[in-house]
């Protein structure tokens, strides 16, 4: 303990007699640690930590793939299935069934629209929940014509009842119907990563009225103790055919559709329906900070490097004097081990500080953000990090000086002797590394940003999307009942135009999907003019219904053909729009399109098509445009129904007002004019939507300039710092060639050429690596290659060109000695 007591005294006064250095060399430490202790933190709460649920690793997604019709595993769960699955599965304990939904609630103070949740009595229970009020769901809670039932968020409890605990009981209007309030949920309880959710009912689902299809549904199951997910997938594959044959199918489709689309089972773990694909942006961000953790190292071992050779006298004397390797070696690593450490907890605090800014700006597409913070985990690897750094960083010094001669160390205290090319080779080398560890960041970054201009000058399929204000509004049948479904259109109409009236306003429609707003709704499509073999599906496509006027709002252009009209959807015309990809895929261009006819079930009427849209990227322009098919949003005789209208639709506002709270107060004064009961919900400029399509690739590339910069910043400071040392070691050399009739110009070019020589053989390294790793972020590029030549050739220019300012720098001091007075002073 003496020992460890007294060298802590002694590097403590040395690094205090050097605070430039000791403060550069903390500084560059605890900005590496800490950026990785940062992306660490960010890996572990959303990869590596389990759901914050009891035994989550039992916990499935149930999923399905049907390659017939274009799913390739990510086809939801379906009611037929709940009801086989949960009564007759040998591998599941139980199977949960939810869905997202939108909600009004009216009768207590001003509407509003909260977001909520529709699930099966079996979810909560297999989450582990326990109600911090009252119960959960029972199975008599989700039965058909039970009491309508709901359970609170704690969140939704603390604000809209203030905390009180007599709110069981209670009663809330939630779209039109009066429903009991039965529990709270507890205020850590987060359903699967949503935040948002306030309210839960049960789906009372009538098992006599299922039919086949319907795969809107997410599931969730718990497998039994020692059941694998290969086991359960086997399972539920036995399952299907039997309840395709339990369940009618629809009006307008048979049986056999259902047999000869051969779903199959493809469930996985519930953790990877809470993180999605996140997975490969953060690896790739933890393997790019890491990089910059390593030039960190090398910096900080050269500038140990540099001190040490200053103590090649001391640690001379002190060989003389008896002191051995192990002594030395132990010195050298102690003081590494101070500055490691010392930079780590330093690394730590500002690894806090920067997850709390993180949590705060909640990044959109970044999930689980509540579970990332310092957690043991994160401190372990703080700690080992601060290790890793101590030895690396103290290793190189340790090689070289720890066994050093004692008559070698005393000649060389004298001024007169030069510095040997062998004591610069060890910093050379981490020069070389640093440069090369530089370009890969930055090629990684230009790929990036590649990226970013390719998504950005995709056309999404609409103009001036920040001119676009949308909103959704649900018509509930308390409103309007089920049997005046037209009324529902006209009191949308109604809307429409109170809303076109607001000044500055342009024009109005409505749809039941706005693109980028992450709703969907697919279905099979039969066009007439095709011949489909026995057995044959058709492929699934986009389906959205619009109202007329959706277009010219939108600013979509119409590639051939015309809109809808408002006499043709209040008269129920059989007539349709498509998007230009879908003319083109199946009749070649969109003038062959008009005039042909399509529909869904077997006993839908023909629908002509009018019009072809611009293909639009509903799902955000990083994805391909789906083939989409716009119907009226009032029909008769569609997907076997005698009658369709929306009750749940989106508006869509152009104005230059999009967006300002004055102008959302107009719109929602205009809304209540024709209902008071209609809340507006999840109100927001289209151009927001876009903007956080794009959110995850500017998330990524801000986060890669971020670690490349650093990179290159470290790297070049390395060269400066050898080019600088190599200038001061070799004043005597200089002041004789200038005595001996060198000119300035040479000087600077040798000193320059010497500094780019060790920042082209970096390039050259960090190419070859960049060849090897960047395969890596292929699935995160769009429209780029990862071997892209302008991005490489851009990189390593950058490099070249900053380094030859690095050396160019110090280079000048040289032609600058008075070779007199550098004489004299050796």
């Amino acid at each position: 303990m003496a020992f460890f007591s007294d060298q802590f005294k002694q590097v403590s006064r040395r690094l205090a007699r050097a605070p430039l250095f000791t403060t550069i060399t903390l500084i560059t430490l605890a900005v590496g640690i800490g950026a990785n202790t940062v992306v660490f933190s960010v890996v572990e709460g959303v990869l590596l930590k389990p759901l914050a649920y009891p035994q989550a690793d039992r916990l499935i997604g149930m999923w399905h793939s049907a390659p017939a019709i274009g799913f390739q595993g990510d086809l939801n769960m379906a009611p037929f299935l709940y009801f086989i699955d949960r009564e007759q599965s040998t591998t599941l304990e139980d199977v949960g069934m939810y869905n997202g939904d939108s909600l009004s609630v009216t009768g207590v103070g001003a509407p509003e629209h909260v977001s909520g949740m529709d699930m099966t009595d079996g979810t909560l229970p297999m989450l582990g929940v326990k109600p911090v009020l009252g119960r959960l769901f029972t199975r008599r809670d989700d039965t058909a014509n039970a009491p309508k039932t709901v359970i609170l968020s704690y969140n939704y409890w603390q604000k809209k009842f203030g905390g009180s605990d007599s709110v069981v009981g209670q009663a809330i209007n939630i779209d039109g119907t009066n429903r009991e309030i039965i529990g709270v949920l507890p205020r850590s309880f987060q359903f699967l990563d949503n935040y948002d959710a306030a309210l839960f009912l049960p789906m009372q689902m009538d098992r006599s009225k299922v039919k086949l299809g319907n795969f809107s549904f997410r599931g969730i199951a718990k497998l039994k103790p020692g059941v694998t997910l290969k086991q359960a997938n086997t399972d539920l594959d036995r399952l299907l055919p039997i309840a395709v044959h339990s369940f009618p199918a629809p009006e307008g489709f048979s049986a056999a559709i259902f047999e000869k689309v051969k779903i199959n089972a493809n469930v996985h773990t519930l953790k990877r329906d809470v993180v999605g694909d996140v997975g490969n942006v953060l690896w790739v961000l933890m393997g790019s900070i890491a990089v910059v953790l390593l030039v960190a190292c090398a910096n900080v071992a050269n500038l140990l490097l540099v001190r040490v050779e200053g103590r090649r006298q001391e640690l001379a004397v002190r060989s003389a004097l008896g002191a051995g390797r192990s002594n030395i070696t132990m010195g050298l690593l102690f003081e590494s081990g101070v500055l490691g450490v010392t930079g780590g907890v330093l690394g730590l605090a500002l690894a806090f500080a920067a997850l709390r800014v993180l949590v705060a700006a909640a990044p959109t597409g970044l999930p689980r953000l509540h579970e990332i913070g310092i957690d043991f985990p994160v401190l372990a690897f703080a700690a080992g990090t601060a290790l890793f750094v101590s030895v690396v960083i103290g290793m190189l010094p340790v090689i070289k000086y720890s066994g050093v001669q004692i008559n070698t160390g005393l000649r060389e205290g004298g001024r007169a002797l030069s510095q040997s090319r062998e004591r610069h080779r060890a910093r050379k080398a981490l020069v070389i590394v640093q440069v090369a560890l530089a370009l890969v960041l930055l090629i990684c970054s230009g790929l990036m940003i590649r990226t970013f201009q390719a998504l950005a000058n995709v056309s999404p399929g609409f103009a001036d999307p920040a001119s676009l204000l949308k909103f959704r509004i649900y018509i509930p049948e308390s409103t309007v009942p089920e049997t005046q479904k037209a009324n529902v259109i006209h009191m949308e109409q109604a809307i429409a135009e109170k809303l076109a009236a607001i000044p500055n306003v342009s024009s109005v429609a409505y749809s039941t999907h706005v693109p980028m707003d992450g709703n969907d709704s697919n279905d099979l499509l039969y066009a007439q003019d095709r011949t489909y073999r026995e057995g044959e599906l058709p492929p699934i496509r986009r389906f959205v219904n619009v109202s007329p006027g959706f277009f010219s709002t939108m600013g979509t252009p119409l590639v051939a053909g015309r809109e809808l009209t408002w006499a043709e959807t209040y008269q129920e015309r059989p007539v349709a729009l498509v998007s230009e990809n879908l003319a083109r895929e199946y009749w070649g261009s969109p003038e062959n399109a008009l005039g042909k006819h399509i529909r869904v079930a077997n006993t839908d009427d023909w629908r002509e098509i009018i019009g072809v849209a611009k293909n639009v990227y509903f799902d955000g322009v990083s994805q391909k445009p789906p083939a989409v098919v716009y119907w009226p949003v009032l029909l008769a005789k569609f997907e076997g129904q005698a009658e369709d209208a929306h009750r749940g639709i989106s508006f869509i506002i152009r104005s230059p007002r999009a967006g300002s709270a004055a102008f959302m107060s107009q719109v929602q004064q205009a809304v209540w004019s024709v209902n008071g009961d209609l809340p507006l919900a999840d109100p927001d400029t289209v151009g927001t939507l876009y903007t956080k399509s794009m959110a995850r690739t500017s998330f990524t590339l801000v986060m890669l300039c971020i670690a490349g910069g650093m990179a290159l910043l470290l790297g070049i400071v390395g060269i400066y710092g050898v080019i600088s040392y190599a200038v001061s070691q070799r004043t005597r050399e200089i002041g004789i060639r200038m005595a001996l009739g060198a000119q300035r110009d040479s000087l600077t070019n040798m000193f320059v050429k010497q500094g780019l020589l060790l920042a082209a053989i970096g390039a050259m390294f960090g190419i070859g690596a960049a060849f090897a790793t960047m395969r890596f972020m292929a699935s995160i590029l769009f429209k780029v290659s990862p071997m892209d030549p302008w991005t490489y050739s851009f990189a390593t220019a950058a490099v070249i060109g900053i380094a030859w300012l690095a050396c160019y720098l110090p280079s000048r001091r040289a032609a600058q000695v008075n070779p007199t007075s550098a004489l004299r002073a050796e």
